[in-house]
This record gives structure tokens, sequence and C-alpha cells, in this order.
């Protein structure tokens, strides 16, 4: 039980953080380069942003392909609910659990954004068939290595503002150190039998 508080309490802290910090943008900051807000010079920087698809702004050319989405981060949410739940009834290794805990954080912090934002704070696109499960993701952590203007020759990304790194959320980077714990969880130790044999 002290456990599942912990990791309730993680969860809900993940979530907690990235929603004040996209509200907090949507309330304060005027979207695109205008209204970035510096933090380490060029390098690291506030930009509001928002992604209308998946990671990365990946779409679904699809009228319901944002509805698909959606559904599948809900899903999946459910999933890693249910997983994170076993893992803890079977006391499995306590790494596993925080990257599962990290990453069902930065879904449901996506997921928010993507049910209701459409609806809440009036951001689904022009030609969503509803704003219900609509909604755009806040996007403001910009760690901008290289961007702009790609030479109209160049092939699909000719004439579109390019960012070498995308802009992206504390969702989407819980999302990413949660996966690399997964990962690394994985990793298989050697015993200390197999250290003395090689």
């Amino acid at each position: 039980m002290k456990q599942f508080l912990k990791c309730f309490s993680v969860l809900l802290l993940i979530v907690f953080a990235d929603q004040a910090s996209k509200l907090w943008v949507y309330y304060n900051m005027e979207m695109g380069p205008d209204g970035q807000i510096s933090i380490l010079g060029n390098l690291l920087k506030l930009t509001y942003t928002l992604n209308p698809g998946m990671a990365f702004g990946i779409q679904i050319g699809l009228k319901y392909g944002k509805l698909f989405v959606t559904t599948l981060r809900v899903i999946a949410s459910l999933g890693i609910f249910w997983h994170i739940t076993q893992f803890l009834r079977h006391h499995l290794p306590t790494a596993s659990i925080w990257g599962w805990i990290a990453v069902l954080g930065g879904a449901i912090g996506n997921s928010i954004d993507s049910i209701f934002y459409g609806i809440c704070l009036g951001n689904a696109p022009a030609d969503a068939p509803m704003n219900w499960l609509y909604g755009q993701v806040i996007d403001m952590i910009h760690v901008d290595i290289w961007s702009g203007v790609m030479p109209s020759w160049v092939p699909i990304w000719g004439g579109y503002e390019i960012y070498c790194l995308p802009v992206f959320n504390i969702a989407d980077v819980a999302i990413f150190i949660g996966l690399l714990i997964v990962l690394r969880s994985f990793h298989p130790i050697a015993t200390d039998a197999e250290k003395s044999t090689s």
C-alpha cells in the first residue's frame, strides 16, 4: 500500500507539472517565435507551439485520424496502468515500476490535451470534425541546435520552418526518460558466478 501511494504521488506530480506548464504557456506566452523566452541563450528557450498529431508532429492524414490517435493514447494509458498494478502486486523490480510511472504520467498529460483542450481552450484545428478529442498538444521546451526555413528546392520540407530538435513538453520528457529506464531494466546483469568465469 505504501509503495502504491508513493507511485501514485509521483504520477500525480508528473501530470500536475505537465499541465501547469502548459496552462502557464497558454495564458502567458504569444505563440511562435515572436513570443520566445530565452533560458540559456539561443540553445534553450520556451517557444509556444501546438502539435496536432503524435510525437514529433506526425499526423495520420485521415478525417478521423486524430480521433484514432487520441483513442490510442487513452487505451495505452489504461494498459500501462494495469501493467503497473501487476508490477506492484508481484513486487517486481522497482526501476521498471518507476519507468512505467513516468511513461504513464506523460501519456496522461498529453491525453488531457487531446481530449479536453479542443473544447476548454478552443485549440482544435479549424478543419476538425469536432472539438472534443481533437485538442492540440501544447509544446514549449525548445532546444535550438539549428532552426530555419528550408530552401524551396528541398523535397518534402522545402519552404517550411524546421527545428533540428522538435519543440516538446514535460510529458514528452517523462515518456522519454521512462522508456530509457524501462529499456535499461531489461539489460541482463551478470551474476557473480558469470563474472568469475569470465
